[in-house]
């Protein structure tokens, strides 16, 4: 990997742009891990969950007995048997007032609303008993009509369609609407359309975005020690301080007798960013037996029960001029919430939102979304959230725009885009864009990827029929992330706020410890937030000690999602390590006998200005350690905290260029060569940097190519393990090319932006463009993903059951979900 960022010339020096191996990676490797799943205490029961095989039904009566009866069983419990003590799964994002949420219990006592539901808790001397007596447990179900399908449970009534939840009498959740006119952000978005239907050009599409399962590493797992004068949990989370205060909130169990440690945590992908019935039974199940319990999920429950992500069906407008220049786009949304509410899942769609116009200086825009209740798996975060489904849209459409045109997709965007001598800049949608150069990182990008050159193959392919056709796919990007400001995300009825909390505390020997209140599961937060620590107060890097993950270690945090880690909780480890210096300066002045004003500090050192004199700052934390000689009514600690909330979101962004061989014949596909160039602002560890981006690109290729969540006609998901669950191995995949051009953000003090979802977000409408870009030419403008060789064979035989060029388009409007039909300005057959 090569970078353009500039480095000063110390930077031999300074720890932070160096390739800093992990230091998390030797225990990780050699076995020495704290996995939860590895937590044994004396006397500890554990359990296994009965779950529903059905997606709507209601329970008429648990026979318990025989499971009672197997060895070394301690109990079988219902949802009648734990009753309150169970509290409830909590929805901390209303999106709007009148949201309709059903109540999550953990384990329902009278119905269940998807498949994987569950129903009784076994409890036994060891898993593989537990796990025997849930077989054990009968269950008697009356099967109630199951809402699958998203358009159709969008328009359900109760008299005519399936309700998730009869109760409700309705599956939409809520309405959201975001309108540029109304928020005197752009113009109106209407009229933008109707002009453009006169003397422009006016594209529609319809786009699904299939639903996916985060599928990390480590299974979940939760182990719960109610014997101490704390109960204690110990789960595979994202979100230990989250998990603290929702226990506290639903169970009744004040939070100071709470404590909840993330151990070494095997990957997450928003997939761990929950509260779990899971986590609820165990809790209970601990406290009603005064036992240490253990629940871990098998990979099938993992895929089944735990939460997924994206299933989305897009209904796109773009307006624009003859030459390209877009005028006005809209969005009509419907999103498939699942089953219930879960913790941030209704807010999922609303942070997409505001990327839908992504780079691009558009006057109108408009965004509205339904959410909708059905009988599957609920959804939530995964890796992205929101924001890669509002990439994939805009850069579809971009691509359609330029076919329209006639226009190399480049250009299109670049007509488009926001020149980057126009920073600050503030966008149609409300935010303001800090800093950013999308001419260069693009201008790198089709340099590695040999852009020109490719496109000159590709005519040649075209002009001679070759049966193996090339496409080149488009995608610029950018997104919102480092999650906050809390005044923002309170303005959006978020339930908490956007700040982190840091403590630096100088040990007497010259040590350091950071302690952070982000949550690591596989980033390198030990690694990178040492090198910053170090770099900031001149230690060794070896010398910084990184705490994290335990609500006693670290009391106050917000955890890890939306890659906030280093923009904000980053941010509040320099704040803290300034305060540190701060503090020891009048400290080293008094040793040093010179003026306060005269002392400066650099590379871990104090010194008097002019002369030779001077301190390191581990002789300062000794000597007030000692505190035999400290100025009067100086303390005799050099410990800081930090809190910081952001004023604004920061905003990374990269050019994706991708290359496609489609075999016409078969329809079978073959990366080429992918590259990207990325700003992420200042880097602090290029290895992780690539790491992360690697990993990112992986999941959004398997989105374009190979991942999907199916169920069949009962709600049964039917790709419940990793034979069907097609999940890439690095055998599937190709060596990517990877750059990156810098902008320093100006929202922090380390010019840092986000890194981890910058993969995944940018990569999947390039794989796809470039898919649709091989077989253009055949009339095909949309294959829907996972765009598998047989889905491309039939989009290329016309067996794909598509409209065809003229046709009016089924469409469906957000608020009501109803189909209709519209003119579509463009034609083609979409598979």
């Amino acid at each position: 990997m090569s970078t353009t960022q500039e480095r000063p010339a110390d930077a031999v020096e300074r720890e932070i742009g160096r390739d800093r191996r992990r230091k998390e990676d030797q225990r990780l490797i050699t076995g020495r891990t704290r996995w939860t799943d590895n937590i044994t205490l004396p006397g500890m029961v554990h359990l296994a969950m009965v779950r529903s095989p059905f997606a709507h039904a209601r329970i008429t009566s648990i026979d318990t007995a025989a499971a009672k009866e197997s060895p070394n069983v301690v109990d079988v419990l219902t949802g009648a048997d734990l009753g309150e003590s169970l509290g409830v799964n909590i929805n901390a994002w209303p999106i709007t007032p009148g949201q309709v949420t059903p109540t999550h219990s953990p384990m329902p006592s009278d119905r269940v609303a998807f498949a994987g539901e569950i129903v009784a808790v076994v409890i036994a001397r060891s898993p593989a008993e537990a796990r025997d007596a849930a077989e054990l447990v009968d269950v008697e179900y009356d099967v109630l009509p199951a809402a699958l399908d998203l358009k159709e449970a969008a328009a359900a009534t109760g008299d005519q369609g399936a309700l998730a939840h009869p109760d409700l009498g309705t599956n939409k959740s809520a309405y959201w609407v975001f309108d540029s006119g109304e928020a005197g952000t752009g113009g109106s978005v209407e009229d933008a359309i109707a002009k453009a239907r006169t003397d422009g050009i006016v594209i529609e599409r319809e786009y699904r975005q299939q639903r996916l399962i985060p599928a990390f590493m480590e299974p979940r797992s939760t182990v719960v020690d109610p014997t101490g004068e704390q109960l204690t949990m110990w789960s595979a989370t994202q979100i230990p301080h989250i998990l603290r205060f929702a226990l506290a909130a639903t169970t009744g169990v004040p939070e100071s007798k709470i404590r909840v440690i993330a151990p070494d945590v095997g990957g997450g992908f928003g997939g761990k960013l929950q509260t779990t019935p899971e986590e609820w039974i165990t809790w209970a199940v601990a406290r009603r037996l005064g036992k240490p319990a253990k629940y871990t999920e098998t990979r099938s429950e993992s895929l089944m029960a735990g939460h997924h992500g994206r299933d989305q069906w897009q209904r796109l407008t773009l307006a624009a001029e003859k030459d390209g220049t877009v005028t006005g786009f809209k969005v009509d949304l419907l999103a498939d919430l699942g089953a219930y509410v879960s913790l941030v899942g209704g807010g999922i769609p609303v942070l997409g939102a505001f990327m839908y116009n992504s780079i691009y200086k558009f006057p109108a825009y408009r965004f509205a979304v339904q959410t909708v209740l059905t009988n599957k798996t609920w959804t939530d975060a995964y890796r992205g959230a929101g924001r890669p489904e509002a990439t994939f849209a805009i850069e579809r459409m971009m691509d359609e725009l330029a076919a329209e045109v006639g226009a190399d997709p480049l250009e299109i965007r670049e007509k488009n885009w926001i020149k980057h001598e126009e920073f600050p800049f503030t966008t149609v949608a409300g935010l303001e864009y800090d800093s950013g150069n999308y001419e260069a990182a693009t201008a790198r990008a089709k340099e590695m990827l040999g852009y020109d050159e490719l496109r000159a193959e590709q005519r040649r392919r075209r002009e001679s029929g070759d049966p193996v056709q090339l496409g080149i796919g488009v995608s610029t990007f950018t997104e919102m992330c480092g999650l906050a400001p809390s005044r923002v995300l309170g303005s959006l009825d978020y339930g908490a706020g956007g700040w982190e909390h840091a403590s630096v505390r100088m040990l007497a020997t010259g040590k350091v410890e950071a302690v952070t209140g982000t949550s690591a599961h596989g980033q390198g937060h030990e690694t990178a937030f040492s090198q910053i620590v170090a770099d900031r107060l001149g230690v060794a890097f070896e010398d910084v000690e990184v705490l994290h993950g335990d609500t006693q270690v670290a009391p106050k945090g917000l955890d890890t999602y939306g890659s906030r880690s280093l923009v904000v909780g980053g941010e509040a480890l320099v704040r803290a390590a300034d305060k540190v210096i701060e503090k020891a300066k009048p400290i080293a002045a008094h040793l040093l006998e010179a003026s306060v004003d005269d002392v400066e500090f650099s590379g871990g050192r104090f010194s008097v200005r002019g002369t030779d004199q001077g301190m390191a700052i581990g002789e300062i934390a000794l000597a007030t350690f000692a505190a035999h000689n400290l100025p009067d009514g100086v303390e005799a600690s050099l410990d800081s905290d930090a809190t910081y909330d952001p004023v604004n979101f920061n905003y990374p962004h990269g050019t994706h260029l991708c290359a496609v061989e489609v075999d016409t014949e078969t329809g079978a596909l073959k990366l080429r060569k992918y590259v990207c160039c990325d700003d992420i602002g200042n880097i602090i560890n290029p290895l992780i940097v690539a790491g992360q981006v690697h990993g990112g690109l992986v999941q959004g290729i398997a989105q374009a190519l190979w991942e999907e969540a199916v169920y069949d006609e009962s709600g049964t998901l039917v790709s419940g393990s990793f034979v069907d669950y097609l999940l890439p191995t690095a055998a599937d995949t190709i060596s990517f090319e990877i750059d990156h051009t810098t902008t320093p953000s100006t929202t922090n003090t380390l010019g840092t932006k986000g890194v981890g979802e910058a993969g995944t977000i940018a990569s999947t409408p390039a794989v796809v463009n470039a898919v649709v870009d091989a077989v253009r030419h055949l009339g095909i403008n949309d294959i829907q993903m996972p765009c598998t060789p047989e889905r491309v064979w039939k989009a290329i035989t016309g067996a794909g059951g598509g409209p065809t060029e003229g046709a009016a388009m089924p469409h469906f409007d957000a608020s009501t979900g109803m189909e209709g039909t519209v003119d579509r300005t463009t034609g083609g057959t979409d598979a």
